[in-house]
């Protein structure tokens, strides 16, 4: 009987790590449903030339934005900035600073909001309101879009896709938004990376500027190539396995 308990135990407390693990780590709605037709975002690249990329959401505040702009500038690095419309209307010099300096902008969404949850048509008109905010700005067309807290259902992918945006998620989460030290941001980014990953980092954590000196250096002495998501991703032909993997279609 004590055996039976304990067992029972042990298998709830699995279950738990679990769910918390794939919260965590933007996994949650690949292995929460399980449904064959499942509309996915783009988790990562299925590809073999060691080309990866890192990413910033850009919501609330820009403290260490230009620090980041200058490591960047440094390492040689290239990105995706994915920014919110109240944070792209906020700052404006900086929007346009990033796309200058040859980084993707992507859509963020307009107010950060659980879009899961929200009809075709409010999608729609946050997809459209904050990607005009940003192309207003910078010149240029808005073709990637991530969605706030990584959350999206069928609707969201679809409405995002008949609009023209991908839909990009990531498979290497600093967590820099915990406050981690620069030293554990890039343990957890280096141990996790590999050929086209999407990294998940945030403009105003508080060591994540400190900690990209040592993701560079680690991830280009292992051969890494950083790349923007606009040219990591495949524009046509492709399909997105049910891992969130994206590969050429007939692969």
């Amino acid at each position: 009987m004590k055996k039976n308990f304990l067992f029972s135990g042990i298998a709830v407390l699995l279950a738990v790590i679990l769910i918390l693990c794939v919260n965590f780590t933007g996994a949650y709605a690949v292995y929460t449903e399980g449904k064959a037709a499942r509309e996915l975002p783009i988790y990562r690249v299925e590809r073999n030339d060691n080309k990866i990329a890192i990413s910033f959401d850009c919501a609330w505040g820009a403290d260490y934005t230009r620090k980041i702009l200058d490591v960047l500038d440094f390492y040689g690095v290239k990105c995706t900035f994915f920014a919110v419309e109240f944070w792209t209307e906020k700052y404006p010099d900086l929007v346009l600073e990033i796309a200058n300096k040859g980084h993707d902008i992507g859509t963020h969404s307009a107010t950060h909001s659980h879009m899961s949850k929200m009809s075709a048509e409010a999608i729609e008109s946050e997809l459209l309101s904050s990607s005009k905010a940003i192309s207003d700005i910078t010149g240029r067309a808005v073709e990637l879009f991530r969605a706030p807290f990584g959350e999206y259902d069928d609707t969201v992918i679809k409405t995002a896709t008949k609009l023209g945006f991908y839909t990009i998620q990531w498979d290497v989460d600093s967590l820099d938004w915990k406050d981690l030290s620069a030293e554990e941001i890039c343990s957890r980014v280096v141990s996790k990376v590999k050929s086209g990953s999407i990294i998940l980092c945030h403009n105003n954590g508080l060591h994540t500027a400190e900690s990209l000196p040592l993701i560079f250096t680690a991830l280009k002495e292992k051969g890494y190539v950083f790349e923007p998501i606009s040219s990591l991703i495949y524009k046509t032909d492709f399909k997105i396995l049910p891992n969130g993997a994206q590969t050429v279609s007939g692969q």
